[in-house]
């Protein structure tokens, strides 16, 4: 019999000892890795050059909601913006289409989901779904700063999202600006008297909308009530929440032609604004400031009348 058997023996609880300690070893070596893996990703997002624009279509909308409107983006800018699709099942089931170039450092993605049905209680599951769909690209991606687009109910849902899950990712993850376009924050209802429950809602939680966000609230006046769809007074509700909240709050009402809701996402007009108050500057070739973005034949064409384009602007800063 060998000493460290006898040792054993002498003292019962070295054993135990001795296997607490191979099972804190055991333990100790995936944990130091987690923590090494964890310690690289979060380098790699504080490095990371990468602020993709993303999009959240309306109502019975599709990934395919924004196909215009990114041709005509791509059509002003010398830099091609490369396009991922990113659609969302009942289930949480995430399917791609489309890419990020690797030379793209401001990519649009471009989120929709299988359920894509109108009403509070959907906008609610779809935020859930949004967020899925966020934290997939947040770990594939390694960004740590991104602007966020919606269309009607996208505005909402992205709106809801900011309130509930976007605290998750704040330490690490900046949404630095916001644009809405014809996001009806009190659904139907023209009067501000009748708020509707998901309005009363996202006021009540409006603390936990990041300060140091920059939003835009674009309405389409297809004539002085509303975009055919949407009051522009449910669109103006929005400054309920975001108003002295917010870094800053800036409102418009686009007219003229397209004004109306199915159209304004690719109203020349909003395409303008998009490019000027969402996108990041264009560089020049030498990197020495922002270059002039290309004007198609439209723009020209439509000139004349964009004195008329905005109805109200509307800016407040806490």
């Amino acid at each position: 019999m060998s000493k460290k058997q006898i040792n054993l023996k002498k003292n019962p609880n070295l054993k135990w000892l001795v296997l607490v300690a191979l099972i804190v070893m055991v333990l100790a070596i995936p944990g130091y890795n987690w923590m090494k893996g964890n310690n690289k990703a979060r380098a790699q997002r504080q490095k990371s050059i990468l602020s993709p624009v993303i999009m959240v279509p309306g109502s019975s909308a599709t990934t395919e909601r924004f196909n215009q409107l990114v041709n005509q983006l791509n059509r002003d800018t010398p830099v091609k913006h490369s396009v991922l699709k990113i659609n969302v099942s009942t289930k949480g089931v995430l399917s791609y289409s489309g890419t990020i170039n690797k030379n793209d450092h401001e990519p649009f993605i471009i989120i929709g989901f299988q359920n894509n049905k109108d009403g509070y209680s959907n906008i609610k599951k779809q935020a859930g779904w949004l967020d899925q769909a966020f934290y997939a690209i947040s770990q594939n991606y390694k960004f740590n700063n991104f602007k966020a687009f919606g269309h009607s109910n996208g505005g909402l849902i992205w709106t809801y999202w900011l309130e509930h899950y976007y605290s998750t990712y704040s330490d690490e993850i900046t949404m630095k600006r916001l644009m809405m376009l014809g996001t009806p924050y009190n659904f139907s209802e023209s009067n501000i008297n009748h708020r509707t429950q998901m309005l009363e809602d996202l006021i009540k939680d409006k603390k936990k909308i990041p300060q140091n966000l920059v939003v835009y609230s674009l309405s389409g006046g297809k004539n002085y009530e509303s975009d055919g769809i949407v009051p522009e007074a449910s669109v103006a509700a929005g400054k309920y929440i975001f108003q002295n909240q917010v870094k800053n709050y800036t409102a418009m009402t686009v007219t003229g032609e397209e004004a109306d809701h199915s159209d304004l996402p690719q109203n020349q007009q909003v395409v303008q604004v998009i490019e000027q108050y969402l996108l990041e500057p264009v560089k020049n070739k030498n990197n020495q400031g922002p270059a002039t973005r290309q004007s198609s034949s439209k723009d020209k064409s439509n000139g004349r009348n964009e004195q008329n384009q905005f109805k109200s602007v509307e800016n407040f800063d806490i």
